[in-house]
C-alpha cells in the first residue's frame, strides 16, 4: 500500500517562501511521476506541478511558473515543492500525489490519481 506523508506548509506573508516535502513508502519510488495539487476554498482541486520518475521532466501550471520549483530525491523517496514569491491567491491546501502507472510524463493534469497525501495548509497573507 502506497503512503504519502507530507510536511511543511504554514502561514507566510506575501512575497515569502515555503517548502513542502512528501515522503513515499510502500513501493519503489523512482519509476513514478510525483506531483502536487492544491485546492482553495470553494474551488476545484488543480494540478500545480509534476516531476517524472527520473527527475528530468518537469511540468507546472502557468500561474506558478518562475515561482515554484518541484524536485525529488529518489534515494530518500521524497518530492519537494519550493514555493517562492508567494501570493495570497496561492492560499490553499496542497496535496502530494502519484498514480499507479510507471514511466509516465510529468504532467498529471487529467490523470487518474490513486494516491494522495494528507494535505498541507498554505496560507499567504497580504
Amino acid at each position: 500500500q502506497v503512503q504519502l506523508v507530507e510536511s511543511g506548509g504554514g502561514l507566510v506573508q506575501a512575497g515569502g517562501s515555503l517548502r513542502l516535502s512528501c515522503t513515499s513508502s510502500g513501493r519503489t519510488f523512482s519509476p513514478y511521476t510525483m506531483g502536487w495539487f492544491r485546492q482553495a476554498p470553494g474551488k476545484e482541486r488543480e494540478f500545480v506541478a509534476g516531476i517524472s520518475g527520473s527527475g528530468t521532466i518537469l511540468s507546472y501550471v502557468d500561474s506558478v511558473k518562475g515561482r515554484f520549483t518541484i524536485s525529488r530525491d529518489n534515494a530518500k523517496n521524497t518530492v519537494f515543492l519550493q514555493m517562492n514569491s508567494l501570493k495570497p491567491e496561492d492560499t490553499a491546501v496542497y496535496y502530494c500525489a502519484t498514480d499507479s502507472i510507471p514511466f509516465q510524463g510529468a504532467s498529471m493534469k487529467g490523470r487518474t490519481i490513486e494516491y494522495w497525501g494528507q494535505g498541507s495548509q498554505v496560507t499567504v497573507s497580504s
